[in-house]
């Protein structure tokens, strides 16, 4: 896990996850490198970069001054998987640990302690990798939303029984006051929260069988003004192209880590 990655890290917070539960509220990387890491994301979002608490592996990155994304040099030193992983606000995480537990999914790490909060790695039942937060947030979640990620999309075998599963774990659509909304739109379940859409889950076209080929993983989508400027300078600084439209770009960063960059125009 990302210790140093958790929201909790070096920010004064007055929100806690009790008002923006169920909805993302943090991102972080494991990498291998710190160094490349820095100039390559640094060069493709224009991020800045604060050591964190833990150490030299360990970054913050900043985007005009906002903290939005933790960065782990760590990937080879604990044998972990170069890859972005997204955190969800809950108000109890071992409540949240249970959930998972409970309808087949994996508790990989924790919960563990990181004040003023605790923390825990997750994997759904498809084995898709996710992260849970309690406690005390940056001072803004809105701030965050709009400086960091457009959305986070799960890429799965079967998008409504994925929906049941997180729906359950996180109170999705519930009757708690201030919950997240779940539309069905299209071939896609969408996520709202607070009226702006944070999350998407996919997995092909309504009337096809779950596809047996999919590996399933949460993808990250971050907000940017020029995706073809972003794909040449992912490739200029190590990096690759995997896909790329107009509006939308899947990249990989030397390490291999995946990630999306997405037209503001599309938020």
């Amino acid at each position: 896990m990302n210790h140093d990655s958790t929201p909790a890290t070096g920010t004064t917070h007055v929100v806690s996850t009790h008002s923006v539960f169920g909805a993302p509220c943090w991102v972080s990387l494991t990498s291998r490198d710190l160094r490349t890491t820095e100039e390559f994301y640094g060069a493709v979002l224009g991020w800045q970069w604060r050591q964190g608490k833990l150490g030299e592996r360990f970054r913050i990155a900043l985007s005009d001054g906002a903290p939005v994304a933790g960065i782990a040099a760590i990937a080879s030193m604990w044998h972990m998987a170069v890859a972005w992983t997204p955190y969800f606000a809950v108000p109890s995480a071992d409540e949240a640990v249970s959930r998972v537990q409970e309808r087949g999914g994996t508790a990989a790490v924790g919960p563990l302690s990181f004040p003023p909060g605790r923390a825990a790695l997750l994997a759904d039942r498809d084995g898709a990798t996710f992260g849970i937060w309690e406690g005390k947030l940056f001072s803004d979640w809105e701030t965050w939303r709009r400086a960091a990620p457009a959305f986070i999309r799960l890429h799965t075998r079967d998008a409504f029984d994925s929906a049941i599963f997180y729906g359950e774990v996180l109170d999705w659509a519930s009757d708690k006051p201030g919950c997240c909304e779940v539309h069905y739109e299209g071939d896609e379940v969408v996520l709202r929260s607070r009226g702006d859409i944070v999350a998407r889950i996919e997995s092909g076209t309504l009337d096809e069988a779950p596809d047996p080929a999919i590996r399933p993983h949460w993808q990250v989508h971050f907000a940017v003004s020029d995706v073809a400027a972003c794909a040449r300078t992912a490739e200029l600084h190590g990096g690759s192209v995997l896909t790329k439209g107009a509006d939308e770009a899947v990249l990989r960063d030397p390490d291999g880590a995946q990630f999306t960059v997405t037209s503001r125009s599309r938020r």
